[in-house]
């Protein structure tokens, strides 16, 4: 038996129980892993409230750190002992020890913690996705980016600045400002002081910018479009304000814009996509152009305090979650 946290009930921070679970032994292709770092994502919460279905009771958490104690039969490429990572699929990160299918797994280098690993691992990807991928980020380009001192968005900030481009980030405090700065914005715009679509208009000289990686959703929908210029990429990767209102096709056409709604379970479908994605984020936190900020952490079993501060905006950077074993 180990200690984790199961959700019985959909709702808010308070269903987040630490109770015993057993795991069992690792089966066919299967590994078994003992966490030494999980990691804290918003989509952790959707799960916790329903927004994101998953079968009750459940284990939450969908990143995660560790040493591998177990392999099952057929695994051939990791053994006892390997430090791993895995953000994804399947769910159950918020235990102790967890059961995993060995193709999520991958190498920690020696030269990566583990709380960096399992703060870094699901939102640098996602990162990696949005700018090496999804929308191709060159010297030249201008992003911007909402939520610019979050998990993500502190390394789209910090990635953006390395590939070359001009950043703009938003925040909603001075002190986030400051955090967002030091990642590389070349812009900050403190939104809860600042229209940031004329902001964005001002900087710009009224040109408009590449692409928008707009994390927040229906409070900045509307706006974020239109600060595309011709031929623009809206790119949205979360909605916690809300799932934006319906938007005619027509509205794209005004400016020849393209709308994408990404999904890492498809940009990493293959084992080599994986691997190749979560490479190329750990040279670059190995080579320090990329500085995971693991700014908060809770014991494993406070994992509805670390929810309850997520969702009251009271943190900035990755939050973690280590075991109390």
């Amino acid at each position: 038996m180990v200690k984790a946290i199961r959700v019985n009930e959909f709702g808010g921070p308070e269903v987040l129980k630490w109770e015993e679970v057993k795991i069992g032994e690792p089966k066919e292709e299967e590994i078994r892993v003992k966490n030494k770092a999980i990691g804290v994502n918003f989509i952790d919460v959707y799960f916790r409230k329903g927004n994101s279905k998953a079968p009750v009771p459940f284990t939450p958490g969908m990143e995660a750190a560790g040493v591998v104690t177990a392999v099952g039969p057929g695994v051939t490429v990791i053994k006892v002992g390997d430090s791993v990572a895995y953000a994804g699929a399947p769910l159950g990160s918020y235990s102790e020890e967890q059961i995993l299918p060995a193709n999520v797994a991958v190498p920690v280098p020696p030269s990566i913690d583990y709380n960096v690993a399992a703060s870094v691992l699901l939102k640098g990807t996602t990162a990696q996705m949005l700018l090496r991928r999804v929308f191709k980020v060159e010297a030249g380009h201008t992003i911007l980016v909402h939520a610019a001192a979050g998990g993500v968005g502190s390394l789209l900030c910090q990635w953006g600045k390395a590939l070359g481009a001009t950043v703009i980030g938003t925040v909603s405090t001075e002190q986030k400002a400051a955090q967002a700065t030091e990642d590389g914005c070349d812009h900050v715009i403190i939104s809860t002081k600042e229209d940031f679509v004329a902001r964005v208009n001002e900087i710009t000289g009224g040109k408009g910018v590449d692409v928008v990686y707009d994390s927040i959703g229906k409070d900045t929908f509307q706006g974020s479009l239109s600060t595309l210029k011709t031929r623009g990429y809206m790119v949205s990767f979360g909605s916690p304000s809300g799932t934006p209102d319906p938007l005619p096709l027509s509205d794209l056409s005004s400016k020849s814009l393209f709308l994408t709604l990404p999904s890492l379970l498809h940009y990493n479908s293959t084992r080599e996509e994986l691997l190749q994605s979560a490479a190329e984020l750990f040279e670059n936190v190995a080579s320090g152009a990329l500085k995971a900020r693991v700014n908060h952490s809770y014991p494993l079993s406070e994992a509805a305090q670390a929810h309850a501060d997520l969702e009251a905006r009271k943190t900035s950077g990755s939050i973690v979650l280590l075991p109390d074993n």
